[in-house]
């Protein structure tokens, strides 16, 4: 009864973070981009519970950083490129990559084969007022866009902006670490565990921010160096 109240708990405590946590916009223009806000009070049963909630919430921060970096630019096509795109699709806004099949016909090109072709007019539109520095050509089957190579300038922006989601990132595995070592030390100062008990899962949970901080770190350096790859 015990394990499965548990897993009952965590399962809403993630389903909560999914729907509360504040992901990078990725810089895509009229998006607004709000930062990571502060957790709320964290509410554990054990230390247990309160370092795999730490463990899956800053996964979900590593994940968040991954995919906003996959939206910025380098010299090179990449679907990923327009992960940010959305259309409006019956009054829905959609991402384009779910309304169509989107190719790299070669290192310069990405192509979109909308899966309703009366949708093309609507993608091109949506694609213009991302302000990707990206012009589409529709020739009423199909939407080409050529990426034009970077210029010095411009990889020095997308440094900063893998700077930026990276620092991010590692900012939302911090709140994490503060609000879960606080619910170990309210459980401590409640005398459900020890002090003992408390020191292991606060050097636990350490240990997942340093290895997560670490990951992001590594993601970063991965990007920055597909950008300045000419």
């Amino acid at each position: 009864y015990l394990s499965n109240n548990l897993n009952h708990k965590m399962k809403l405590r993630s389903i909560l973070f999914s729907l509360t946590a504040v992901q990078v916009a990725a810089f895509v223009p009229n998006v607004p981009r709000p930062a990571f806000r502060t957790l709320a009070p964290l509410f554990v049963a054990s230390v247990e519970e309160a370092t795999l909630d730490a463990e899956e919430r800053m996964e979900k921060s590593v994940e968040s950083v991954i995919q906003n970096m996959g939206t910025v630019r380098t010299g090179r096509a990449s679907p990923q490129m327009l992960d940010r795109v959305k259309c409006d699709y019956y009054g829905v806004e959609t991402p384009i990559n779910q309304m169509a099949t989107i190719s790299v016909p070669s290192a310069q090109q990405l192509t979109i084969d909308p899966y309703d072709k009366k949708t093309l007019r609507d993608i091109e539109r949506a694609i213009i007022e991302a302000e990707l520095g990206l012009t589409p050509q529709n020739d009423g089957s199909v939407i080409r866009l050529n990426i034009p190579a970077l210029t010095e300038d411009r990889r020095k922006e997308m440094l900063k902006q893998c700077k930026a989601i990276g620092e991010e990132g590692k900012v939302a595995i911090r709140n994490i670490r503060r609000s879960n070592v606080e619910a170990v030390k309210k459980l401590e100062k409640n005398g459900e565990i020890s002090e003992d008990e408390s020191k292991s899962a606060q050097d636990e949970i350490q240990k997942l921010t340093d290895k997560k901080v670490k990951e992001i770190d590594g993601i970063v350096e991965k990007k920055e160096k597909e950008v300045m790859k000419v």
